[in-house]
């Protein structure tokens, strides 16, 4: 199996329920690999998250009901991991403790207060923004969220921890592709949307980019449960872009 073939493997692994082989190996080159690869993993659930909101469609249901479907799709494609990161980083973030008191909040099993509170109003932004928006938007949102850990994987960003997701995925990715990689993300959204679209994916990058600048001061680094809310935050401003442009 090529490096290629096991980064694929580790990508669709990573990113998503489906199941795959495991790969042969997971080194700097595979994991640099994989991260590169979670886009084109994000257009695929973005597509079958189009899906069922032409379905709800289809079947002449309310706008909502539909946002609630795709919603549901992506969450379902993925365990809801990113979910549950976006709800481990918010009680990290807003626990008040040093950064490895912190970050044993984030390992714990149960949601803070914080968690839960971030985790409704992400959801509800993102469903009242999906009703609002164009179909193809949950396409370009769940690209940029992807491409938004790619950019917090390029080197130079540490992990906040010795082990688990965070350390063999942080800093394995070269700078020059993690920028095209962004680049390629801002110009889906303009071959799908136009320029709302491009400005859409721009927009959700740059809200990932803050909130990894925010997660290194205060955890030291990126951890898995980081990632995954660089991925939830990124998409719901895409989607609230898109939203406050289709009026």
């Amino acid at each position: 199996m090529s490096t290629a073939g096991d980064a694929l493997r580790l990508a669709v692994g990573t990113f998503s329920v489906v199941r795959v082989p495991a790969p042969r190996r997971v080194d700097a080159a595979v994991a640099s690999g994989a991260m590169l690869l979670g886009p084109l993993v994000g257009a695929g659930l973005g597509g079958v998250a189009a899906l069922a909101l032409l379905a709800v469609d289809a079947l002449d249901g309310p706008p909502l009901l539909g946002a609630a479907a795709a919603l549901a799709a992506l969450a379902g494609l993925t365990r809801g991991l990113h979910l549950d990161g976006l709800a481990d980083t918010a009680d990290g973030l807003g626990s008040g403790r040093p950064a490895p008191g912190a970050l044993e909040v984030m390992k714990r099993s149960d949601i803070g207060p914080f968690g839960v509170v971030t985790l409704v109003l992400v959801l509800l932004a993102d469903a009242a923004a999906l009703a609002a928006a164009p179909t193809t938007a949950v396409v370009v949102a769940a690209v940029t969220g992807r491409a938004a850990v790619t950019l917090a994987c390029r080197r130079g960003v540490p992990s906040a921890r010795a082990g688990g997701l965070g350390a063999t995925v942080a800093g394995t990715v070269p700078v020059a592709g993690a920028l095209l990689v962004a680049a390629a993300a801002v110009g889906l959204g303009g071959v799908l949307l136009g320029a709302r679209g491009a400005s859409a994916a721009a927009g959700g990058l740059l809200a990932g980019l803050a909130l990894l600048a925010r997660c290194r001061r205060r955890f030291g680094g990126v951890t898995g449960d980081v990632l995954g809310a660089l991925v939830e935050t990124s998409t719901a401003v895409s989607l609230a872009v898109l939203a406050l442009g289709s009026r």
